[in-house]
């Protein structure tokens, strides 16, 4: 049986950070989210030359199943993150319940169990805030699905350090709470229906532009 550390790098493709237009993606999202997540993952190809950083708000008192469910409809590394890693190209990092996910600089996560925000444990906010400081205009913020006005704090901060934004929209919403209240902030670059997410990273990071 291989070890866990075995486990969790062999999957991971030989892309290096700097050969795409960013170079982390940060995502939010609650109710509704894990099947949004899997039509947002699903299309993304193996060499994705970003990292994805996930904050799905989830019970804290049940394991979480995330990685497993993502990681059946994506070719990308799917992983739940832990303190100390290192972003990495063609990786998804899921949050685990109950804490804060943040970048630091060198790109290395660290989690934290410090108060709520917004109610909730892990924050797409705090998330986004750190994606801003540590990776300026090369991030990407996406809103899904899901209640609340967690990520408007964080759509904010990512604006100003130059990144981009995406917002899921109101038709294809399970709960339009979280992407409305990022797109009253009038700080979203582009409001999507979901099935038009994966396109538009994927020419956001590979190509650099929208066509």
């Amino acid at each position: 049986m291989r070890d866990e550390s075995t486990a969790r790098t062999d999957r991971v493709v030989p892309v290096k950070f700097g050969e795409a237009a960013y170079d982390v993606i940060a995502v939010a999202a609650s109710a509704g989210g894990v099947t949004a997540l899997r039509r947002v993952l699903s299309p993304l190809p193996e060499r994705f030359p970003a990292a994805i950083v996930v904050v799905q708000h989830l019970d804290p008192r049940h394991r979480s199943l995330l990685v497993d469910i993502l990681s059946r409809r994506t070719a990308l590394h799917v992983v739940q993150a832990e303190a100390g890693d290192i972003l990495r190209p063609g990786t998804v990092y899921i949050a685990p319940p109950d804490r804060h996910l943040l970048i630091d600089p060198g790109r290395k996560i660290s989690l934290s169990q410090s108060e709520l925000v917004h109610f909730v444990r892990p924050s797409a906010d705090l998330l986004f805030e750190s994606v801003a400081a540590t990776c300026r205009d090369r991030a990407i913020g996406v809103v899904l699905t899901g209640t609340g006005t967690d990520a408007t704090m964080g759509v904010r901060a990512i604006k100003k350090m130059g990144g981009t934004v995406i917002a899921q929209d109101e038709e294809t919403s399970e709960f339009f709470g979280m992407p409305g209240a990022a797109i009253k902030t009038g700080e979203v670059d582009f409001v999507l229906p979901l099935g038009e997410i994966p396109s538009a990273l994927e020419t956001l990071v590979i190509k650099g532009m929208v066509a």
